[in-house]
């Protein structure tokens, strides 16, 4: 009541930033149980995921002060967090339970051992397939598969009368979009971007190797197109029954199985991302959506009340409520994965494997001096990835060749790093 009473006395409207997909959209939903316990109210602005990352760079960098609470993810939180930007989240309730946070996501999130930003939920990204359609190929579908499997599948699931694509996976510019995808599958090909003396890697046979291969592959077994779908294209895609496989987001298994959503929701079988024949690295990223707080807000109180109660272990009880265990967020806390109600979930196991399986600390066969999986962590990695991704894009969408793609961009990034003192 205590809680209630002073949130009605001091009432504040908080303004938060987050992108436009379903976790986030029903957390909006959801807001007014917030309200009621506490007196605050929410403003949102949802934003698609290429346009939220450069509203939220360019107001936290200028001090914009625009939002009380932006949704940001590992990528940003460590570099923010050692700039000063963003307000330690050191004061957490001991009802909260920081110690339930999943170790790779509190990890990811953290600079210095100080947390930064709340996991809403974590994702590694792994394969979702139409177990119909591979049943009627001929084929089985391994945990493990290898691209060379993946790739023989497609074409065996493609049917072009009938609008049934083999496979669907990103093509759109962007670091976290067609960026973050083409990254991992560099890695799974045992690709890098820098070597140990931050010279790009662009140039080398593995680049050439993983790019002529998904551009080979999307071609023969792809939607057209491609190079301008990204997340949320793709999950429609599916939906519609027109994918025989999707590699992305381990969040996207409770859209995909949601029969109010999907069409093909009781065909849908789980493996985990694929590496290339004799490379250990597979194509699997570490990530989590995650709360932050700018530093600077005049409504900070209220804005960690949100964050508490948006990332606790009560709101996950509240989505199991209204919209059952399958929608509730994954991949924050221990806890969920150790609720008997949450293990009958399909693809709960897989997404908790994937997520183990991704190593920010080692994420390819060579040695690198960065650390991340689908991004390297330093700050000019945004800038520059973005670029690159324009040009893989180019290359997906037949303006250029592969090779003229892989030119620019070592040269792009050589500039770039050079520019920046690391070379």
């Amino acid at each position: 009541m205590s809680l209630v009473t002073a949130g009605g006395a001091f009432a504040e409207i908080i303004t938060i930033a987050t992108v436009n997909n379903g976790d986030m959209i029903r957390m909006q939903g959801l807001t007014d149980d917030f309200t009621a316990k506490t007196g605050h109210e929410v403003e949102w602005v949802t934003l698609e995921e290429n346009v939220l990352r450069q509203r939220v760079t360019t107001d936290i960098s200028t001090k914009g002060g625009a939002f009380d609470i932006m949704t940001i993810g590992m990528y940003e939180t460590p570099i923010w967090g050692a700039n000063g930007w963003l307000v330690p989240l050191d004061d957490l309730s001991a009802e909260y339970d920081v110690d339930d946070l999943l170790p790779a996501m509190r990890s990811g999130l953290s600079h210095e051992g100080t947390l930064y930003a709340a996991p809403f939920y974590g994702e590694s990204s792994m394969i979702m397939y139409r177990t119909d359609l591979m049943e009627k190929a001929g084929l089985e579908m391994p945990k493990a598969p290898t691209w060379q499997f993946i790739r023989e599948a497609a074409a065996a699931m493609t049917d072009r009368d009938n609008d049934i694509n083999g496979i669907c996976l990103r093509g759109k510019a962007g670091w976290g979009e067609g960026g973050a995808f083409i990254t991992v599958t560099g890695n799974s090909f045992g690709a890098r971007w820098f070597d140990e003396d931050w010279n790009a890697q662009f140039d080398q046979p593995e680049w050439a190797e993983a790019l002529n291969f998904y551009v080979d592959m999307m071609n023969e077994s792809g939607p057209a197109g491609f190079a301008t779908n990204g997340f949320n294209e793709n999950l429609s895609l599916f939906q519609q029954g027109k994918c025989g496989m999707w590699i992305d987001a381990t969040v996207a298994a409770s859209f995909v199985t949601d029969p109010e959503d999907s069409t093909v929701a009781d065909k849908v079988g789980f493996a985990l991302a694929p590496n290339s024949e004799g490379v250990e690295k597979r194509a699997n990223w570490l990530w989590a959506w995650a709360l932050a707080i700018p530093a600077g807000t005049q409504k900070e109180d209220a804005a960690m009340q949100f964050i508490e109660w948006a990332t606790s272990k009560d709101y996950i009880e509240l989505v199991a409520e209204k919209e059952g265990w399958a929608n509730v967020p994954p991949g924050a806390r221990s806890s969920l994965y150790e609720n008997p109600e949450y293990q009958k979930v399909p693809f709960a196991q897989m997404t908790l494997d994937s997520i183990k399986a991704a190593d920010p600390q080692n994420p390819t066969v060579e040695p690198v001096p960065y650390v991340g999986i689908q991004f390297v962590a330093i700050p000019e990695f945004a800038g520059i990835a973005t670029e690159v991704s324009q040009e893989f894009s180019a290359a997906y969408a037949g303006q250029q060749t592969v090779e003229e793609a892989l030119a620019k961009a070592q040269a792009l990034t050589n500039d770039a790093m050079e520019a920046a003192g690391y070379r």
